[in-house]
């Protein structure tokens, strides 16, 4: 399937991924457009749902969050309903910032960070040990972050 991305579009997501911050009149030039060409531009990647937001990332150790653990549940019953009420409950909870269905394998994939172990210990009551449905769980505490990027190639 082609892309719907020209590369003036490609361009534009290359150096928003790296500075969301920048002026429009700085990516404008960057990119080698007028600014109310590029302003439409990134309007439209933003329309299209291929920009979904911009946000700040934060280190998470100069806020506390120190732990960061990569989490495998099990559910017991895997029925669509029961997968989309395991699905809810983690939603609302901040400290899993990322949740992923995957297949083979466990059911679910969790990334959550922490301020600690006793953290920990209190989300893992709250998420999988008070819940009936959770089978299994298996954490994986990380020791070194090697590598974190949000960027895409476009």
């Amino acid at each position: 399937m082609d892309s719907p991305l020209d590369e003036l579009d490609r361009r534009i997501l290359n150096v928003l991924q790296e500075n969301a911050a920048i002026t429009n009149a700085d990516l404008a030039q960057l990119v080698h457009v007028s600014a109310p060409t590029c302003l439409r531009r990134v309007k439209a990647l933003r329309d299209g749902g291929i920009i979904e937001r911009q946000v700040a990332i934060v280190a998470p150790d100069k806020v506390g969050a120190r732990l960061t653990a990569i989490v495998e549940i099990t559910l017991d019953v895997q029925a669509a309903e029961r997968m989309a009420e395991f699905e809810t409950l983690v939603a609302q909870e901040s400290a899993v910032l990322q949740c992923y269905r995957v297949s083979p394998g466990p059911d679910f994939v969790l990334v959550v960070q922490v301020a600690d172990m006793p953290a920990y210990h209190a989300l893992a009551h709250r998420l999988f040990t008070s819940h009936a449905n959770v089978r299994n769980v298996k954490a994986y505490f990380s020791t070194f972050r090697a590598k974190f990027d949000t960027r895409i190639a476009v």
